[in-house]
C-alpha cells in the first residue's frame, strides 16, 4: 500500500502517524515547528486523507507494514517512528514487526494494553453506525473525548479545526480502523524488548489514555522518558503544539544526538 505523505525538513527521519479518525493534516504544526531539527514525515494511514483503503482485512499489522514500505520508498534504513492514539498502536506494531528499522520511538496519548471486551464491542457499534449513517456518531461521541477541558473552554479555533478533520473521515476507513484497533494485541512485551530510546507523551487532561497509562508505558521500556503536556487532552500535538514540539526536539537532541547532526 502506497501512503500519501507530507514531509518537511532535513536530518534524522522522524515518521509521525496520525490519530483516529484524523489524517496527516493534524501534524501541520509539527512539520512547521520541527523541520529545523529533523526530517518530519507524516503519512496518511490507509483509508484516511490521500491514501486509499485497499482490500485487506482490518489489521494494525497491515498499517505497520505500510509504514515499512514507505521507508523503503524513501530510501530510509532506520527512522524514529512515533504516533498519537491510533498512530501509537501502529508504532508499537511496527516495533514488533520491524525492530531493525527503528532508531527511536515516540508514543503519544496511546495505550499498550489490548481492548477490553466492552471496548471491542463499542468499536464495532461505532463502525456499524458510521457505515449506516455517516460520521455523525463521531462528532457526537468521539470528538468530545479527543479534546481536553482547556481546549473546549478556551481554544474555539483548535476545536473547530479538529471537528473538521473528524467530519472529513471516510466512513469505510473509520469502520476498518475501528475493527483493526479492536483486534490489536497487548504490546507491553514489545515495549520491554525495545533497545532504542523511547519518548512517551501524554496530555495532562487526556481521559482516553490518561497519564497513568503513559507512566506505565514509560516504566516498561528500558530507555523511557515521560513528557506530560499541560492543558491538553488526547490530541496533545494539536492542542499544545509548541509544548509537544519542544518535548520531541529535546528527545531527538539528547537521545539521538549523533544521528540528528547533519552529515557531510
Amino acid at each position: 500500500m502506497q501512503l500519501y505523505t507530507r514531509s518537511a525538513g532535513s536530518g534524522v527521519p522522524v515518521v509521525l502517524l496520525h490519530a483516529f479518525p484524523l489524517s496527516s493534516a493534524m501534524w501541520l504544526a509539527q512539520r512547521e515547528g520541527l523541520a529545523h531539527s529533523c526530517r518530519v514525515i507524516t503519512p496518511d494511514l490507509r483509508g484516511f486523507g490521500g491514501t486509499r483503503l485497499g482490500e485487506d482485512a482490518p489489521s494494525i499489522d497491515a498499517m505497520a507494514d505500510d509504514v515499512a514500505g514507505l521507508l523503503d520508498e524513501e530510501g530510509i534504513e532506520r527512522a524514529v517512528v512515533g504516533g498519537q492514539s491510533m498512530g501509537g498502536y501502529v508504532t508499537m506494531a511496527f516495533c514488533r514487526r520491524h525492530p531493525d528499522r527503528v532508531l527511536g520511538v515516540i508514543l503519544a496519548d496511546t495505550k499498550a494494553g489490548a481492548d477490553s471486551p466492552q471496548a471491542k464491542a463499542n468499536r464495532e457499534r461505532v463502525a456499524e453506525a458510521v457505515l449506516a449513517d455517516g460520521t455523525g456518531v463521531l462528532v457526537e461521541e468521539v470528538l468530545p473525548t479527543l479534546i481536553g477541558a482547556t481546549t473546549k473552554e478556551r481554544r474555539a479555533m483548535v476545536f473547530g479545526r479538529i471537528r473538521g478533520l473528524v467530519q472529513a473521515a471516510p466512513p469505510g476507513a473509520v469502520a476498518w480502523a475501528q475493527r483493526a484497533m479492536a483486534g490489536r494485541p497487548d504490546s507491553f512485551d514489545t515495549l520491554r524488548a525495545l533497545k532504542v530510546p523511547v519518548l512517551v507523551v501524554v496530555g495532562a487532561e487526556d481521559e482516553l489514555a490518561p497519564p497513568a497509562e503513559a507512566e506505565a508505558m514509560a516504566r516498561a521500556v528500558p530507555e523511557g522518558r515521560l513528557a506530560v503536556i499541560p492543558e491538553a487532552g488526547h490530541l496533545s500535538a494539536v492542542e499544545q503544539p509548541e509544548a509537544f514540539n519542544a518535548a520531541v526536539a529535546a528527545f531527538i537532541s539528547s537521545e539521538l544526538g549523533e544521528e540528528a547532526r547533519p552529515r557531510g
